[in-house]
């Protein structure tokens, strides 16, 4: 073999100097490769959590503001109280108008049976006799059915007419249905109200988050002073 030969042949083996040379150049790139494509997938999902987390920032902020809007005027003393007609125990239904040119009390309690409401609505029964001689007559109103109506009056021996509205339309209109909050939680429902409408149909005294002790006597007080 020449020299010639000899010298190119040395130059070109498998175990060259050369082509270990390269190996590790191909395997370094490989990595490199490997590590942008991490870096950008990172990227665009960082990029992604975020705009998913603006978003529903927005649609709690907007759905806040809409709430805030539909938010109806709050009763106050002095109005024209609100017409209502609904089903009450024992039949029939019980309207405003059903009451013209008498004083009324309207006790919106959060449920039947109870044991706030239950000594709410005993206590108005027990003043039953003097809310009449006071011209009075005295409703208690709640979102339970009539059944559970009917069954909480006879339970207790309840004497005022007890009104169901499932649908929360007068317990809207009378401010008596709205956010509450228990352990943390923030829900809607019944806000214990109660309201004395006047002989000329309208709003003489609104009580709000009652406290039921006493309550009554209260109500009777300024009936009575009415």
């Amino acid at each position: 073999m020449s020299k010639k030969s000899r010298k190119k042949s040395s130059k070109t083996p498998s175990g060259s100097p050369t082509a270990k040379k390269k190996a590790p150049k191909t395997k370094a790139t490989t990595q490199t490769k490997a590590a942008k494509t991490q870096r950008t997938l990172a990227s665009k999902s960082t990029a992604t959590i975020a705009k998913t987390a603006s978003h529903g920032a927005t649609s709690k902020q907007l759905k806040s503001s809409k709430s805030a809007s539909a938010a109806k005027p709050v009763l106050a003393e002095g109005q024209k109280a609100p017409a209502f007609r609904l089903p009450r125990d024992g039949g029939g239904v019980a309207t405003l108008s059903d009451y013209a040119g008498r004083k009324l009390v309207l006790f919106f309690y959060p449920r039947a049976d109870t044991p706030g409401c239950t000594r709410e609505a005993i206590d108005f029964t027990r003043l039953a006799g003097a809310f009449a001689d006071a011209g009075t007559a005295v409703l208690g109103v709640s979102a339970d059915s009539l059944k559970a109506q009917e069954k909480f009056r006879d339970k207790h021996s309840l004497g005022v007419p007890l009104i169901s509205d499932e649908k929360h339309e007068m317990l809207e209109a009378y401010g008596a249905w709205g956010e509450k909050s228990m352990y943390g939680k923030s829900f809607l429902g019944i806000l214990r109200t109660t309201v004395l409408v006047g002989s000329d149909g309208r709003v003489a005294k609104v009580w709000r988050n009652v406290r039921v002790d006493g309550h009554a006597d209260q109500v009777l007080e300024a009936a009575t002073s009415l």
